[in-house]
């Protein structure tokens, strides 16, 4: 289980996505009595992936277009906004009720009332993502990777999609590529496919190098027995999520990170929020600590981009999982359900707990 990633590479981080839009309410309304709304293009994948490409580091995303959409041009330029590179062929829409790009509506929700999120997935041109539409010996080969990261979402998304994203790890394990897997189980994704997925999440599991989910996650993708109830107090479950853990590194030892993020909501504007990182034989944690929220989604996300950051960075593991939960954190201080830090400063001033002005 080696930490030392590959040299020589054009691209730090890589990709795979279905990319779409988040419509959300002006000054936190809930979405059924508004009628002004912002939007940003979106997916967890490249949300992850934002920490990176913020911070200096090249990175790609492989995915695909509707062909001649304003919504495909504007995920473009959003995507090259925050200086990413990007790679997908253009489908065409067929015809009004052919394909489109994914929307997820979704508010903030505010003190008592807590954020809802309505996704629409019809039609969905991301559904239809092939392997033969790249050629992963160019990407992985020539112009090489140090990490890819897959997310259960997207690998769950089709059948296309399932062997697109197992393809993928496999050629990245042959040549030499960190594999990252965030589980990410969706209940309406596995509905009548749970064989089929679990096989497919337990052949990229046994191959990754950095395993990332919640307890849900480790039981429903790949069956492994989840923590012990413990006390009500999240800091009081750590020891059975550490027990989890230690199952899930008994039945995937080829990697060498596993994480999980602790969360507990006081309300919609107050969160508990923790970590636990295991690297080879040694445990980091973060004992859940007390954040505002402005808006919630997207802070796991930032949570992976910035571990995986500080892990491309050649950092010692210690630091993996305090950029981690500040990067997390910054994230739900934004609008965007990325992070768009400004520099490692900012986040590192998160950590400290230094929210005072700099001049």
């Amino acid at each position: 289980m080696s930490r030392e990633l590959k040299k020589g590479c054009t691209y730090s981080l890589l990709v795979p996505t279905s990319m779409g839009i988040r419509m959300t309410p002006v000054n936190r309304q809930a979405v059924h009595c508004s009628d002004t709304f912002t939007m940003q293009a979106t997916s967890a994948e490249s949300n992850v992936a934002s920490i990176s490409s913020y911070l200096g580091l090249r990175v790609k995303v492989l995915t695909t277009f509707v062909k001649g959409s304003p919504i495909a041009r504007f995920i473009k330029d959003s995507l090259a906004s925050r200086h990413m590179d990007y790679e997908g062929v253009e489908v065409e829409q067929g015809s009004p009720w052919g394909f489109r790009h994914q929307i997820n509506i979704a508010d903030t929700g505010f003190g008592t009332r807590g954020p809802q999120v309505f996704n629409d997935r019809a039609g969905e041109v991301g559904r239809t993502l092939n392997i033969k539409d790249f050629d992963l010996e160019k990407i992985f080969k020539t112009e090489g990777v140090q990490i890819v990261h897959l997310s259960g979402l997207i690998c769950a998304l089709s059948k296309e999609t399932s062997e697109f994203c197992l393809e993928i790890a496999r050629k990245a394990k042959k040549y030499k590529t960190k594999i990252s897997f965030d589980l990410n189980h969706r209940a309406s994704f596995w509905k009548g496919r749970e064989k089929e997925l679990h096989e497919i999440f337990t052949e990229i599991a046994g191959i990754s190098d950095i395993l990332i989910g919640n307890e849900e996650d480790f039981q429903l993708c790949l069956g492994i027995q989840g923590p012990e109830a413990g006390g009500k107090d999240l800091g009081e479950k750590i020891e059975g999520f550490k027990e989890m853990i230690t199952r899930v590194k008994a039945r995937f030892p080829g990697a060498y990170v596993f994480a999980t993020t602790l969360r507990q909501v006081i309300n919609a504007n107050t969160h508990l929020w923790g970590a636990i990182l295991s690297e080879g034989d040694d445990w980091h944690v973060v004992q859940p600590r007390e954040i505002p929220v402005l808006d919630r989604i997207g802070g796991g996300d930032g949570f992976v981009g910035g571990m995986l950051y500080a892990i491309l960075k050649g950092w010692e593991p210690e630091k993996w999982i305090r950029f981690a939960w500040a990067a997390g954190a910054l994230v739900t201080t934004q609008l965007t359900d990325y992070g768009q830090p400004a520099d490692e400063e900012q986040i590192w001033r998160i950590w400290e707990g230094n929210a005072r002005v700099k001049r």
